[in-house]
């Protein structure tokens, strides 16, 4: 169909291919196939354009066919890879009447002939139905279940008759931390509080993998019941914290009131009282200016969950770190390499230091999270100070001063730290070379 416009017009009028163009109810025309438009301008000569032209229904029906199309591909790809796991249906009442217990001398049980075939979850799940079958796939991918002497963590492994198979219960964990003989470095303690210099390596509250072992379980033996217990039971007495590898002061509250009047000053961060926490850190080159503030928001990284980031303005949580250059040291070459450095902290968050000082280039020396691209660095050292380097085992920082209000008298209280052994000898390595 062709609809022609008159001499000397510029209103365009169409042609359409396929099916005809039908009124609607409001007197428009619904046009969908192939459609050309055509326009005459002022000297009288025709142009034309050509186009498809898709009815409002049509493009509704393409666009959910597409979604379909990706949640589709989604499940299949999350299906292939095990991003999700079923629970097995429940055994059969057939097989569970009909196939009698058997156990070995050794106390393993023995798949029968009617039982071969079976997954290895739903084995399990039948002969032992006083645990559940999550319980069961749990023990499974912990290394928990062998099939003779093989330890096997496939929940889907399919069992053969007469084979042996032996589960060992782990023991169960208590819900509270217990107190253990840990040895503390005590620099303040009164009826109220106590300060300790932490050393690196020492985690300072149970975790996923540091279930004992921490600073919580040493309190919990050096105080007895006297910790406060605002922080929980995994976190008795705990105010703040240092991360594994970072060395320095910490304080703990003995009682809730002494905790809630120490948290309050934390969560100021010693905008309106004293206080004050200073930390030493070696970095990776000497920043441009002897003094700065690095004011960068920090959120839990998208890419790599275990990991902090800082994030655009307006996203995340504010952090400002403020640092000042106390020496640096040369390279082979002599040039500026690594800096000794003063971080303040106006704010308090996870990684913050290693954060901020990785953000504006100068990543800490040991930091094998944040600092990880800077290891081909050091090969610019020579001798003693590449030797001390390469083998230092953690971030070079260390808190080394804290002041704050004394939660009963309000006097002022503050403490500072000498370097640990290894951070000394870490920078006479460096200022020999």
């Amino acid at each position: 169909m062709h609809i022609g416009a008159p001499k000397g017009s510029r209103t365009p009028v169409f042609a359409v291919r396929g099916r005809r163009p039908g009124p609607l109810d409001d007197g428009s025309v619904k046009l969908f196939g192939r459609v050309k438009s055509y326009r005459r301008d002022r000297s009288g000569r025709q142009t034309a354009s050509s186009g498809w032209v898709q009815s409002h229904e049509r493009r509704l029906a393409n666009d959910l066919g597409r979604l379909i199309a990706l949640v589709c591909a989604i499940w299949l790809f999350m299906r292939k890879n095990r991003m999700f796991v079923e629970d097995p249906p429940l055994p059969s009442p057939d097989l569970m009447e009909a196939e009698p217990l058997i156990v070995s001398e050794d106390g393993a049980l023995v798949v029968g002939e009617k039982e071969a075939g079976e997954r290895l979850d739903r084995f399990l799940a039948l002969r032992l139905p006083e645990h559940s079958r999550t319980r069961l796939k749990s023990l499974i991918l912990e290394g928990h279940v062998q099939l003779g002497d093989a330890t096997i963590m496939d929940p889907g492994l399919k069992l053969g008759a007469g084979a042996l198979i032996s589960i060992v219960l782990p023991e169960a964990v208590p819900a509270e931390p217990a107190g253990e003989p840990i040895p503390l470095v005590v620099v303040y303690e009164d009826d109220d509080l106590l300060v300790i210099d932490k050393p690196a390596g020492l985690v300072v509250h149970p975790a996923s993998g540091h279930a004992t072992g921490t600073l919580v379980n040493a309190l919990i033996a050096h105080c007895g019941d006297s910790l406060s217990g605002i922080g929980g039971v995994k976190r008795p007495g705990i105010v703040h914290r240092l991360d594994k590898d970072t060395s320095g002061l910490l304080v703990v509250a003995k009682n809730d009131a002494a905790h809630k009047h120490l948290a309050d000053q934390f969560a100021d961060h010693g905008r309106t009282g004293p206080l004050q926490r200073a930390y030493s850190a070696l970095v990776w080159g000497v920043p441009s200016r002897a003094h700065g503030v690095i004011d960068a928001p920090i959120d839990r990284s998208t890419t790599h969950r275990d990991r902090m980031a800082v994030v655009k303005p307006g996203k995340g949580r504010e952090a400002l770190t403020h640092f000042t250059v106390e020496d640096q040291f040369l390279g082979r070459e002599g040039e500026p390499l690594i800096a000794l450095v003063t971080c303040r902290l106006e704010t308090g968050r996870t990684h913050q230091i290693r954060v901020h000082m990785a953000h504006i280039g100068h990543a800490l020396l040991g930091d094998p999270v944040y600092g990880a691209g800077f290891r081909t660095k050091v090969s610019r050292l020579d001798g003693e100070a590449r030797a001390a380097v390469e083998t230092f085992p953690r971030q070079a920082l260390h808190a080394r001063e804290l002041g704050f209000m004394h939660p009963r008298s309000k006097e002022t209280l503050h403490f500072e730290s000498a370097l640990p052994d290894d951070f000394g000898a870490l920078l006479k390595s460096l200022s020999v070379n």
